[in-house]
């Protein structure tokens, strides 16, 4: 028995909620914390062991840490960073499948892009229909509701 889409949907496609962008806030300041936590402990770690990191080192550190910390997230995880999952969302690719290495390199690197200039690319997402950043457009990428996490009970007498 073939199941018709309902809707207009297309057969084999899945529907899901767009993330609220007070959500993806809370989820980016999580992880904004947490990465401060990590830099804080390394830039510790240097200083006790080798007297200190160099400018150059800690600026490295200061680029490659988040996107070495969300592309592990995106891709090894199921598309949510710490934040991400204490909110109850992820990251997926614009055709429901998860981000693959390149793909949460380049939505890594555009978060920083996004950032630079004025957070303007997150400021985008208030006039974008579907809450898309500049980053997630560069990575073809949504930032949805992950319904796995939502637990429910069945109340009935």
């Amino acid at each position: 028995m073939i199941e018709k889409p309902k809707n207009n949907e297309q057969p084999g496609t899945a529907v899901y909620e767009l993330a609220g962008l007070v959500e993806r806030g809370a989820a980016s300041f999580i992880d904004g914390f947490l990465l401060t936590l990590l830099l804080t402990v390394i830039l510790l770690v240097f200083t006790q062991l080798a007297g200190g990191m160099p400018n150059h080192l800690r600026q490295f550190v200061n680029l490659a840490a988040p996107v070495a910390y969300h592309w592990y997230f995106w891709t090894r995880r199921d598309g949510q960073t710490l934040g991400k999952f204490a909110l109850g969302i992820r990251v997926i690719k614009s055709d429901g499948t998860a981000l693959s290495d390149t793909d949460a390199l380049i939505r890594a690197i555009g978060y920083h892009v996004s950032a630079m200039l004025f957070g303007l690319g997150f400021v985008w997402a208030l006039l974008d229909k579907n809450n898309q950043t500049w980053h997630d457009k560069l990575a073809r990428s949504y930032v949805v509701r992950n319904d796995s996490q939502r637990k429910t009970i069945d109340v009935s007498r």
